[in-house]
């Protein structure tokens, strides 16, 4: 009995140590920013769109997991002015052929496994991307310095049912087929 308490409690100091070097921060969103790039035969687009929050979870100075909600509603075209049609632009990526925001206003990204990069601070993470309740697996590489994070990754829309002015859906599209996939880079702070 006795040895039973003593593992008992060497059990429950090494959980207490663990859960005690785990660290979450807060990603401060008004520092943060996430830009898009999306392509079509005849030239491409470019934006942004806002986080409403997230986190990075570490052990010690390692990353161990992360999550995020991007505000779906906040996203904008920066490569055109009002009499180009930026509104129009936006308007559309809203609407339901393309991301749907009156329906579905949050996108989620949520760290699923992460390993050891090839330098110092890179990580190779997989996580779980939804889009219009529509989750499927992304992997990208994101580097962490200080309190920031970086990382660029495709995400392939037509696994998140949108499928508007895709090549792999529709035939004779011409100059008007858009790329499958749209670019994004995210800067994040904490």
């Amino acid at each position: 009995m006795k040895n039973f308490k003593t593992i008992a409690i060497a059990l429950l100091v090494a959980a207490s140590t663990t859960v005690a070097t785990a660290q979450t921060k807060k990603v401060d969103v008004s520092k943060s920013k996430i830009s898009w790039v999306g392509k079509k035969v005849t030239g491409q687009h470019t934006g942004t769109v806002n986080l409403k929050d997230g986190a990075l979870v570490f052990d010690g100075k390692k990353l161990k997991g992360g999550s995020f909600t991007v505000d779906m509603n906040s996203i904008a075209v920066i490569d055109l002015t009002a009499d180009q049609g930026k509104e129009k632009l936006e308007g559309h990526l809203k609407a339901e052929d393309f991301f749907g925001t009156a329906k579905y206003a949050t996108s989620k990204l949520v760290f699923k496994t992460i390993a050891a990069g090839k330098t110092a601070g890179t990580y190779t993470v997989t996580a779980d991307l939804t889009i219009k309740e529509k989750t499927n697996p992304v992997t990208f590489d994101i580097t962490v310095k200080g309190n920031t994070a970086t990382t660029s990754f495709s995400v392939d829309r037509t696994k998140y049912d949108i499928e508007y002015g895709s090549g792999s859906f529709f035939e004779g599209l011409g100059d008007k087929t858009i790329n499958d996939n749209f670019d994004l880079t995210v800067s994040l702070q904490f």
